[in-house]
């Protein structure tokens, strides 16, 4: 007999997990990624391209966790079962976590198309020429931050900002001679500054929307951590390029690789036409999908008008990818890219990584874990250290930056007016963190993204996504010594 929807009557409720049955999902899931996304060996060069600290190898592309979520999402649907959910409950909530996500992954998807008809119509390689002659080694990284910043605090998106001009940066800084990590930091860090502090964005409404506050106070008051970071950001990649890239970049290299392009691709200043079009449509508030679709429609006419290609080779670009044929095996590497089967294995990643997140939602593990972590917050310093702990808790184990904007700002919005504190430091905590460490998470929505499109493993350019990392860092120091906490209006409930 097949059991109904509803819970018969005579079946007692399900029951509240224990903090360690909590916790063990969440064990688990890092112990198998342990295995997946780190290669342990005694020297040598590290794996793919990555990085190494000491004995410690990581992999280029982060290895492969999708099935360590899938494991994890089936130990945490074990222990609801033993709790008293039934199946259907826990299937609908890994229903409703996939369906959060959806919006994300059109995007993503829609990105890939984009990717190959830009490439193909000498958009992207036109962006490259650009770059390959304005910038040098020694200022590439501040130049690739700033450059993204302004972008993204125009558009309010830093995945439009990183699937635009980032992945030009990226060929760019790979030309240069620059370690790819340390272009995709950059790129990174300059992408989410635009994300946090521009009023375009998603993330910068529904943070003061959930925790109460108005959003122009809301953004005066990221300035404070915000805007340092940045400053900091910028002194530290300049110093990386003074002292670490400097001379790396071969000048022969750079001019073969303008000839190879230049050779390939019939290249026009009307070529930077769609970017600038696309911009303008998020500017204007037209949603990311319809102006993503805009911008690959363009580059699939601009294909046709300026590389005389037939709309076989532009639908083979948006389907599978552009395949570069230049002469030159380096620049090949760089153009061969996009294309919507491209972006099929992080759709995959997204799905997996979202399923866990439902099934650890609807079976109330992330409300004990995130209750646990509350009534350590003793002080205002430990309250915003335990909300940003909760927020990249939730980025770990949701894996979506809305819900961890929503789920913390739920959680901690009472905690802050019982210890009187106005609204906007929770909004602003709430971004610090929420929006922020998404990125730094592979199997987070935010951080699959970057991997598909930057071609990079979080894991690779993580330390060097300063802005990201050093904002939180500022915010917990500013809780603990008082600075730029603002007090509760005294007409306040």
């Amino acid at each position: 007999m097949i059991a109904s929807d509803e819970q018969p009557a005579n079946v007692a409720p399900p029951r509240d997990p224990s903090l360690k049955q909590a916790l063990l999902p969440v064990g688990v899931l890092i112990l198998v990624l342990i295995n997946t996304l780190f290669a342990f060996s005694l020297g040598g060069e590290p794996p793919n391209g990555g990085w190494q600290l000491g004995p410690l190898q990581i992999a280029d592309r982060g290895g492969n966790p999708h099935l360590s979520l899938i494991i994890a999402a089936a130990v945490a649907a074990a222990i609801g079962l033993r709790l008293g959910h039934r199946w259907k409950s826990i299937e609908d909530g890994i229903v409703h976590g996939i369906s959060i996500g959806l919006p994300a992954i059109l995007v993503l998807m829609t990105i890939g198309v984009l990717i190959g008809t830009w490439i193909a119509a000498g958009i992207v390689p036109m962006l490259i020429l650009c770059g390959l002659k304005a910038l040098s080694p020694s200022i590439f990284l501040p130049a690739a931050c700033l450059v993204c910043a302004i972008v993204s605090i125009s558009t309010g998106s830093s995945w439009t900002t990183a699937g635009t001009v980032g992945v030009a940066l990226i060929a760019v800084g790979k030309a240069l001679g620059v370690p790819l990590g340390m272009s995709a930091g950059a790129v990174v860090s300059g992408a989410y500054f635009g994300d946090k502090m521009s009023p375009l964005s998603d993330t910068t409404n529904l943070a003061p929307a959930v925790a109460g506050a108005e959003l122009f106070e809301h953004i005066r008051h990221m300035v404070y951590t915000t805007v340092p970071a940045l400053i900091i950001s910028l002194i530290l990649y300049a110093i990386l390029g003074a002292f670490t890239i400097s001379g790396n970049g071969d000048i022969s290299t750079v001019e073969s690789y303008v000839a190879a392009i230049s050779e390939s691709f019939n290249l026009t200043p009307l070529l930077l036409l769609p970017p600038a079009l696309v911009i303008a449509m998020v500017v204007y508030r037209i949603p990311a999908l319809p102006a993503l679709l805009g911008g690959a429609a363009l580059g699939a006419i601009f294909a046709v008008v300026f590389q005389g290609a037939d709309w076989g080779q532009i639908l083979a670009a948006a389907h599978s990818g552009y395949a570069a044929d230049t002469g030159l095996a380096e620049v090949d590497d760089l153009l061969s890219n996009g294309g919507l089967l491209n972006m099929m294995s992080t759709v995959a990643l997204i799905l997996c990584a979202l399923s866990f997140g439902g099934v650890m939602e609807r079976t109330r593990m992330l409300t004990i874990i995130a209750g646990s972590i509350l009534r350590l917050a003793k002080s205002t310093g430990s309250l915003i250290a335990s909300t940003i702990a909760t927020c990249f808790g939730m980025n770990l184990i949701a894996p979506d930056q809305y819900l961890s904007i929503v789920v913390p700002g739920r959680m901690f919005r009472e905690a802050y007016a019982q210890r009187k504190l106005h609204p906007k430091n929770l909004s602003r905590t709430l971004e610090d963190a929420g929006t922020l460490t998404s990125s730094l998470v592979p199997w987070n929505t935010c951080g699959a993204f970057m991997t598909a499109t930057l071609l990079v493993s979080p894991l690779t350019y993580l330390p060097f996504a300063f802005l990201n990392l050093l904002t939180p860092a500022i915010a917990i120091l500013y809780g603990y010594l008082g600075w730029k906490i603002a007090p509760a209006e005294p007409n306040s409930a």
